[in-house]
């Protein structure tokens, strides 16, 4: 199972110094989501990091950005359809094009799972079938599906329940007063789950 962190949405003076360490850890995949910043902070951003992370982060929107500055990729929300066939990554909350999506994007990260940890109120719905999304996620796919929303490290044995290749966390790491001894924690749980800790 792999785990996925996502930035905060601000400015976090934690975040270079946990991004650097988280990565040294093991960390394969950092998705980087500032919704409120424009192209240029968020390029001065990534410029200031050092050059060799850029493989390992992908852009949530700027394909052209992404492109330029030789990130892993982009991730497109579930409303973006533009530059859909250069993206990476993709976002769903709903099980009636979860299964277009997994055929179209290597990856696609469903929820919320659990109730948010960074999101208060936002959760599943009441009443979500998830037999029907556990029998989806059993099926042959070439994506990888990833759990969203409200993951912790107590929660990922019930995300490899549902058929979920990984889980991607905000809250359980920024929301930690040790970002990364949170991912640690995370990434030991998923190492002993059936398959292990894997790059999705």
């Amino acid at each position: 199972m792999q785990i996925i962190v996502i930035s905060p949405e601000g400015r976090d003076p934690r975040e270079a110094t946990a991004l650097g360490r988280m990565l040294a850890a093991g960390l394969e995949r950092y998705h980087v989501r500032k919704p409120g910043w424009p192209p240029g902070e968020i390029e001065s951003w990534i410029t200031g990091l050092p050059a060799a992370w850029r493989k390992r982060l992908i852009l949530h929107g700027h394909p052209t950005l992404a492109r330029d500055l030789g990130l892993f990729g982009t991730h497109l929300g579930d409303r973006d359809r533009a530059g859909a066939t250069d993206a990476f990554s993709s976002a769903c909350h709903d099980l009636q094009n979860l299964s277009e999506r997994l055929g179209a994007f290597p990856q696609v990260i469903f929820g919320p799972v659990f109730p948010s940890l960074s999101k208060p109120g936002y959760g599943p719905r009441q009443g979500f079938p998830w037999e029907r999304l556990k029998g989806l996620l059993s099926l042959p796919r070439s994506g990888a599906a990833i759990a969203i929303g409200g993951v912790t490290a107590a929660r990922l044995g019930r995300c490899h329940e549902l058929g979920f290749d990984g889980a991607a966390v905000i809250g359980a790491v920024w929301g930690s007063d040790d970002p990364v001894g949170a991912f640690r924690e995370l990434s030991g749980a998923a190492s002993l789950l059936p398959g292990g800790l894997h790059a999705a």
